[in-house]
């Protein structure tokens, strides 16, 4: 018989994980059930890949993931959301663990103060000069909305 990795939530809203052997899937969501967890993750223990050990540091961030950036940023900035709520949705919704904490990185140094172009500056390896520096001059001039889309077509 298979045996499942599963993580859940009891009543309290704790977090559990565990192990169990089951015939399918549908089996170990009823068992937790009949114990008051709600499974929010069952799997096949040795089927398919496990994305949470991935090394952030081995993850790469593409060109690619910094044009979608730039072009979601430009679109949310165009619309009148602020700047760090822009930022808050854009790392909900990044794949990339690292570029992520990039991002994370970069929205706490604005909400601390930091201009936007000072914040990326940071992370000199994912965002050159060219980029800081048109940044700044969007921000100063009131038009990173355009800026930006420029530069994911530059890029």
């Amino acid at each position: 018989m298979p045996v499942f990795k599963w993580e859940g939530k009891s009543r309290t809203g704790q977090v559990i994980k565990g192990e169990m052997e089951a015939p399918n899937a549908e089996a170990v969501n009823q068992k937790l059930r009949s114990q008051q967890v709600l499974a929010t993750k069952v799997k096949e223990k040795g089927k398919g890949f496990d994305f949470a050990n991935i090394n952030i540091s081995e993850q790469k961030i593409t060109e690619r993931d910094v044009v979608i950036f730039s072009r979601q940023f430009a679109t949310m900035i165009d619309a009148g959301l602020p700047l760090v709520q822009c930022l808050d949705i854009l790392i909900s919704q990044q794949d990339n663990k690292r570029f992520q904490k990039i991002l994370s990185e970069v929205k706490s140094d604005v909400e601390a103060g930091s201009t936007f172009a000072k914040a990326l500056g940071k992370h000199s390896k994912v965002f050159d000069q060219l980029y800081v520096a048109l940044v700044a001059a969007g921000e100063v001039g009131g038009i990173l909305d355009t800026i930006m889309n420029r530069l994911a077509a530059h890029m």
